[in-house]
């Protein structure tokens, strides 16, 4: 049996599963398909044709610990799912996280609050978006990537595998810290390599690469591959492969 606030609305067409709790408020839209054991916290708006698997949270309010350093109390806008979205089992979705049309969140992903993530992007199984992130339109995000707080990533970026953002540069020590949290910043058609870490406050250009198992503590130029711990420039982007290229 599943359990559905009287003032919820639920467009025509959508099919709800067993064991799911449908709070104050929500909005869902035509079409969708709402699995077993889904939580949709208070005001949570999905749009159409919307696809929520087993096991998921979507709306859920952010915890804030005495020494948090980018969480704050405040009230935030219902998280919004936008049409033809899918959403996989076990995902956490917090309150005021905005998620465009025809994305997809694969399996046990987490993305915090004030996130906006653009339409047609792939965040993939296990991945962690912290709070106030911007992920760009027809982005891809793949496995176990984990981006910090205070990141932004433009439109047509790559992400391999295991790769970590980071975001203080002074390892959780000394109050000074707080006045310097940054993240990643990676502006378009850049692509970063499996399991590199990108250093607090660094842009990635517009088209560059850095290859697999790099860490890098510089600004990568654009049109421009580095490599190694730290990462040094070793050539210019193919021309071929450059996002003005691509079908």
């Amino acid at each position: 049996m599943s359990i559905v606030h009287p003032s919820a609305k639920i467009g025509k067409g959508t099919t709800i599963g067993e064991f799911t709790v449908i709070e104050q408020g929500v909005r869902i839209g035509k079409d969708c398909r709402i699995g077993h054991n889904v939580v949709l916290k208070s005001g949570t708006r999905l749009g159409h044709n919307v696809r929520v698997d087993e096991h998921t949270v979507i709306g859920k309010l952010p915890m804030r610990a005495s020494r948090s350093a980018t969480t704050t109390e405040r009230v935030l806008k219902p998280a919004q799912i936008g049409d033809n979205t899918l959403i996989g089992a076990g995902v956490i979705i917090y309150r005021g996280c905005q998620i465009g049309k025809k994305v997809l969140v694969a399996d046990m992903a987490s993305i915090r609050e004030d996130v906006d993530i653009g339409a047609e992007t792939i965040i993939g199984r296990g991945v962690t978006v912290e709070n106030k992130c911007s992920v760009g339109k027809r982005c891809k995000v793949e496995t176990e990537v984990y981006i910090c707080a205070l990141s932004s990533i433009a439109d047509y970026c790559f992400i391999a595998p295991e790769v970590t953002f980071t975001n203080d540069n002074f390892v959780g020590r000394t109050k000074e810290r707080f006045k310097h949290f940054k993240g990643v910043t990676m502006l378009k058609g850049a692509r970063v390599g499996a399991n590199s870490t990108i250093l607090p406050g660094l842009t990635i250009g517009a088209d560059a690469l850095v290859a697999a198992g790099s860490v890098v503590t510089r600004d990568v130029p654009p049109e421009t591959a580095v490599k190694g711990a730290p990462a040094k420039p070793y050539k210019k982007v193919p021309f071929e492969q450059l996002l003005s290229q691509q079908p």
